[in-house]
């Protein structure tokens, strides 16, 4: 990639030396926010939201007398498609993502475009015009990483400040100063087991006697109990389930200029009308009709679209999803919990047994290749989530260990080589559809390693994971996230402000 210099997101030296493992949480794998990008949209709201709270803390915020930002590369390049303009003025503002109201977000965009000032960190206003102070250098790139924007502050002695910050996937950001570090949830952090590959987890679970899951819980009790475990799993599945409930019962069109169609509810409509299901009022009374349909194989392949293309279409429509590992791929995990429990068997109680398997699996692709598709192409984000999702389903239906890691590097097998080409800078064309893809292939892939034995496997996780590092490398940047190639380059779109 001209310009760029790949490096895995981790600076983990060897796949042998589980020492230099990233302490990554769960609860950096899945986080709350808004859509429709983890990259795009909420690491830029992260970063400038850090770089006001620091001012703050430093005492020198009231001593603000202008702020700029100007974005690198596939930012530039696909910012305005993604919202990267909006964030970047809510975090200016101090909003948080995952507490903010999504009736508001526009509202709070406006206002700062209507009074041409921003109040920083909620506290200190300074002037502020977005088409002048918002730069966009579309030919310009960094060397960490292919997202990056700096942010330039003056102040009232005349000094100046230039922070870069760089968005390296799944809403993880680093500033210029911490390149060289490990960028996990605490660096001071030393798990009891730590992972930083598919071996060092098989080996622990082999030594303890844990699944998956259970091993996952164990490294996260460093940071919290296990009651506040659980209760920040049931949240996120929460927001999950709500964004799904929600994309299910909205119709319309998606903002952007691709005039494109939300497809979900027609789907939902039909798919209830069909079956007669009983008539419910909130997300679990649905739930619970549901699981009266019938489970022919085409009803479930239809229900497992619609849950995934709900998710997207509400990430499209800058509503509140959950990162998973990235919002552009958000839709994959939801779905495929779904699946699982609306016709497989599964109880609400399995919900963090699932989560924490799936944050696993994300974690090793994150520290040993990247969950960025401007680093990787697509098979970064729904690759990722395809296996994340693929190994948690494997888990709950009774898998072990080694069918779970299996069952993660079969999906993303088949996901090696995909190019992230969003039409317009819009994260709809292909993005919506192909999270239905990816949950339809970790179903797949959950029951090939469910009839396997893995110790007949010819590739593993470790190896699928470091094809996938080889594959990003080698991959032409215009394939990554910058809508220069493939579908984007073909259907050539007017994108209006979201």
């Amino acid at each position: 990639m001209k310009g760029t210099t790949l490096t895995p997101e981790s600076s983990a030296a060897s796949p042998s030396d589980e020492q230099r493992a990233e302490p990554i949480s769960a609860f950096d794998i899945f986080k709350i926010g808004i859509g429709p990008s983890s990259s795009h949209t909420m690491g830029p709201w992260v970063a400038c939201a850090t770089h006001v709270r620091k001012l703050a803390e430093s005492g020198r915020l009231e001593q603000v007398e202008t702020v700029s930002v100007t974005l690198y590369g596939s930012l530039a390049k696909t910012g305005k498609g993604h919202g990267t303009d909006k964030a970047l003025l809510l975090g200016l503002r101090g909003d948080d993502p995952e507490q903010i109201p999504v009736n508001q977000v526009q509202e709070r965009v406006d206002a700062v475009k209507e009074l041409g000032c921003i109040t920083l960190n909620g506290t200190h206003t300074v002037p502020f015009q977005p088409n002048d102070d918002l730069v966009f250098r579309r030919d310009e790139t960094k060397p960490y990483h292919a997202n990056a924007l700096t942010i330039h502050t003056t102040f009232a002695d005349d000094s100046t400040t230039d922070d870069t910050y760089y968005s390296v996937g799944g809403g993880f950001v680093v500033h210029e100063s911490e390149t060289d570090k490990d960028h996990g949830m605490n660096d001071e952090v030393t798990l009891p087991y730590p992972c930083g590959t598919g071996d060092d987890l098989l080996r622990h679970c082999a030594q303890t006697g844990c699944s998956v899951s259970e091993l996952v819980r164990r490294n996260e009790r460093v940071w919290r109990t296990n009651e506040s475990i659980n209760a920040r799993l049931m949240q996120i599945w929460g927001v999950m389930k709500r964004c799904m409930y929600r994309g299910c019962h909205t119709g319309g069109e998606l903002p952007g200029g691709l005039q494109v169609t939300r497809r979900a509810e027609r789907m939902h409509k039909a798919l209830m009308d069909t079956h007669n299901l009983p008539e419910y009022s909130d997300p679990d009374s649905w739930m619970a009709s549901i699981r009266t349909a019938d489970d022919r194989f085409q009803t479930i392949l239809k229900w497992v679209s619609a849950f995934a293309i709900a998710v997207n279409e509400e990430n499209a429509s800058f509503g509140r999803v959950v990162t998973a590992p990235t919002n552009g791929a958000a839709g994959v995990i939801p779905a495929v919990l779904m699946y699982y429990l609306c016709f497989s068997g599964g109880t609400e109680d399995d919900v963090p047994r699932f989560l924490l398997t799936a944050a696993q699996v994300g974690s090793l692709f994150k520290q040993r290749a990247t969950i960025s598709a401007a680093m990787g192409g697509c098979q970064a984000e729904i690759g990722v989530s395809s296996a994340m999702a693929s190994a948690a389903l494997t888990e709950c239906l009774g898998g072990d260990v080694e069918q779970t890691l299996m069952a993660a590097e079969i999906a993303m097998e088949h996901h090696l080589g995909m190019t992230c080409d969003p039409v317009g800078g819009l994260v709809q064309v292909p993005c919506i559809e192909r999270n239905s893809m990816g949950a339809i292939k970790a179903i797949t892939a959950s029951n090939i390693a469910q009839e396997s034995d893995p110790a007949h496997a010819k590739i593993s996780l470790d190896t699928v994971i470091q094809s996938m590092w080889e594959t990003a490398r080698d991959m032409n940047s215009k394939y990554k996230e910058t809508s220069e190639g493939g579908l984007a380059a073909q259907i050539p779109v007017n994108v209006t402000e979201c």
